[in-house]
């Protein structure tokens, strides 16, 4: 059975650093996209950032550009989202997915999705 797990959430002050992980289990994450998503209080979900099935593709919403980094650790078929500088408004509930999304479409196709882990920031 094909699972997501996440951690490293936490609580942190402006400013700070995070590394979520995503840890998958009963798929290999090298022939899937990744997507990391977040829903703060009150809001919808929002996908932050993806990768595609190839490494080199990655994308960031414009408000995390420079900020977030997703990367890929095949050996431990783990993907992390790395956060830097850290602002109240990154605060939500990090969720990862994975799919297989058509031919041309880098992201997309969520099959399997995480229960999430919390990140607040506040001083």
């Amino acid at each position: 059975q094909a699972q997501l797990v996440e951690s490293g959430g936490g609580l942190v002050q402006p400013g700070g650093s995070l590394r979520l992980s995503c840890a998958a289990s009963g798929l290999s994450l090298d022939s899937y996209a990744v997507g990391w998503f977040r829903q703060a209080p009150g809001k919808e979900r929002e996908g932050v950032s993806c990768m595609g099935i190839s490494s080199s593709n990655t994308f960031y919403i414009d408000s995390v550009k420079g900020r977030f980094t997703i990367t890929r650790d095949s050996a431990k078929n783990t993907v992390y989202l790395e956060i830097n500088s850290l602002q109240p408004e990154d605060t939500g509930n990090y969720t990862c997915a994975a799919g297989i999304p058509p031919p041309q479409i880098m992201c997309g196709h969520w099959e399997t999705w995480g229960q999430g882990t919390q990140v607040t920031v506040s001083s």
